[in-house]
């Protein structure tokens, strides 16, 4: 375990914006990936989770650190990556007649892993 705070070893690059635009940002990408999963949800023949609101992360944003936000952003990115090619091989596999249901399923276990953990770096207090 780390015994400096992230912010001492991270390289000054690594500062993420702290503006209410990037933060509105983050909140757009976060909802278009839980859009998307309201569609795998369908493929998985699973019930979709409830709406969630930008609100709900914004509320996170405001007290997160920079490194914080800075694997919020990367997360997101490799969330979305994670199911653009995802939901390209379900979308093959649905042409051709087969079932979605078990692939399908197994994405979205992936996806709920990642958001939690991106829910956690956000949420995670340092230690001194």
């Amino acid at each position: 375990m780390a015994t400096l705070p992230p912010e001492s070893i991270l390289p000054r690059t690594a500062a993420a914006p702290d503006s209410v635009a990037a933060h509105a940002t983050l909140e757009a990408d976060w909802l278009a990936l839980h859009q998307q999963v309201g569609e795998l949800a369908r493929l998985a023949r699973i019930a979709a989770e409830p709406e969630l609101t930008a609100g709900s992360l914004g509320r996170l944003l405001v007290s997160a650190r920079p490194w914080q936000i800075n694997l919020l952003a990367q997360g997101i990115e490799d969330v979305a990556a994670m199911l653009g090619s995802g939901m390209a091989a379900l979308a093959t596999l649905s042409r051709r007649g087969q079932d979605t249901a078990a692939p399908a399923l197994a994405l979205w276990r992936e996806f709920h892993a990642a958001r939690g953990a991106m829910l956690a770096a956000l949420s995670a207090e340092e230690t001194a």
